[in-house]
């Protein structure tokens, strides 16, 4: 049975995404702080995933959190699955696309605006569609 709508072959991602985005979606990797994109970009459109395209996120839900990553407070209803992650010894709520179930990066409690979400998100697990 599938569990999400785009199943590939890690071979086929790899091939598809190149090494770098490769190891940050399929592997759950991180870029450095302050690195990525769209970590200081607040264009209009929509924030696709970078593996399959699916829409995640709306410009409207971006901000400045100083955190070194892009920052939302909101995704797309139903676009983004949540998986409990203890690695590296914390307690985090990891983010994939709940489309083809790459690695966009973590969520927290401690966000700004009223929703009091971040999702902090990797640069290159996204592409902003104007």
């Amino acid at each position: 049975m599938e569990k999400y709508n785009i199943e590939k072959t890690e071979a086929q991602w790899k091939e598809e995404l190149g090494l770098e985005r490769f190891r940050i979606l399929r592997e759950k990797g991180t870029e450095f702080p302050h690195s990525g994109k769209y970590n200081l970009t607040f264009d209009k459109g929509t924030y696709c995933c970078g593996a399959c395209g699916e829409p995640l996120f709306e410009s409207d839900s971006k901000f400045q959190s100083g955190c070194g990553w892009p920052s939302f407070d909101e995704s797309i209803s139903g676009k983004i699955e949540y998986i409990k992650d203890t690695s590296h010894g914390m307690m985090r709520t990891e983010i994939l696309c709940a489309n083809c179930g790459s690695h966009l990066g973590h969520v927290f409690d401690d966000g700004p605006t009223e929703t009091g979400q971040r999702y902090c998100v990797n640069s290159l697990s996204i592409d902003l569609k104007e």
